[in-house]
């Protein structure tokens, strides 16, 4: 874990997935429910794919998302190495989904995560695992 004082990776509220300032991004807020760290969203219609269906590299982004925040919410500067989805059901637009994710292993410099999406009644769309890599930042 980095302490207080190493420099984190720079934020400047424009991340697609949770960047409040970015105006065509998805403006996912997330929470801790024990160790799973969780999202919910209801995903709109410009980011279908086929009609009424989410697109799956937006299933990935919010897979993606959720993993790695759970490493940057415990202090850990970290950046998707490996990324692994599996699309088990199609994600409808304008229904809420749930994705959590919770972290599997570590170390030295690696970690391991887990991480799934949950349409409303509770069905699994999509399963994910990612490695991510610690990343040294430049003293600012």
């Amino acid at each position: 874990m980095t302490s207080p004082e190493e420099p984190r990776l720079g934020v400047d509220h424009y991340c697609f997935a949770c960047g409040r300032e970015n105006p065509k991004g998805l403006h996912l807020t997330f929470r801790f429910e024990g160790d799973d760290y969780v999202c919910e969203f209801t995903p709109e219609q410009e980011y279908q794919g086929w009609t009424d269906i989410l697109h799956g590299g937006i299933v990935s982004t919010v897979l993606d998302e959720v993993m790695t925040r759970i490493l940057w919410e415990r202090g850990i500067n970290a950046m998707t190495v490996e990324l692994m989805i599996r699309l088990k059901r199609p994600v409808p637009i304008g229904e809420p989904v749930t994705a959590r994710a919770r972290l599997t292993g570590s170390r030295k410099r690696l970690y391991e995560t887990e991480a799934e999406l949950a349409l409303a009644d509770g069905t699994l769309a999509a399963t994910a695992t990612g490695k991510f890599l610690r990343v040294e930042t430049p003293e600012e």
